[in-house]
């Protein structure tokens, strides 16, 4: 499972011309569902995010996480984060897990976040979305948490 964090002031998603998601200050993910992605890389992947440490302290270091500061979660899935890239002009996507596989994951990834954090907030799985952010810093990184 692939995350591509950033830290933003702000952060939605829209779909056909209506918001459904919108957070404040807080982390926006774009999500990727590999293969032979299940609940443990979908609890692991959720521990990291909620964990991990790019918010600034009183000193002004990366050191707080999404936890520490309260900030919201707006998860968005994002198929074309598991293509490979590797050769040519076009990216392939054997990697990536099926349609029905991937919604399964991240549906169970949103509702685990759901219970372990607030405030949370979506995107819509397979819906033609447009998703805006404000990124502080900039501040974007890749998590990426693997079968095996």
């Amino acid at each position: 499972m692939i995350a591509l964090l950033q830290r933003v002031s702000e952060a939605w998603v829209d779909v056909e011309e209506r918001r459904i998601a919108s957070i404040g200050a807080g982390l926006m993910v774009l999500i990727g569902v590999e293969q032979d992605d299940g609940a443990r890389e979908a609890d692991r992947l959720l521990e990291r995010l909620l964990g991990y440490r790019v918010f600034d302290d009183a000193a002004g270091r990366m050191n707080l996480s999404l936890r520490d500061t309260g900030g919201g979660l707006l998860l968005v899935p994002q198929f074309t984060l598991v293509a490979d890239t590797s050769r040519g002009r076009r990216p392939g996507f054997s990697r990536a897990a099926t349609p029905q596989a991937a919604r399964q994951w991240f549906e169970y990834l949103l509702a685990r976040a759901e219970t372990l954090h607030a405030p949370v907030q979506a995107g819509q799985f397979g819906a033609e979305m447009r998703v805006g952010l404000v990124n502080e810093g900039p501040v974007t990184f890749r998590l990426q948490v693997s079968a095996g």
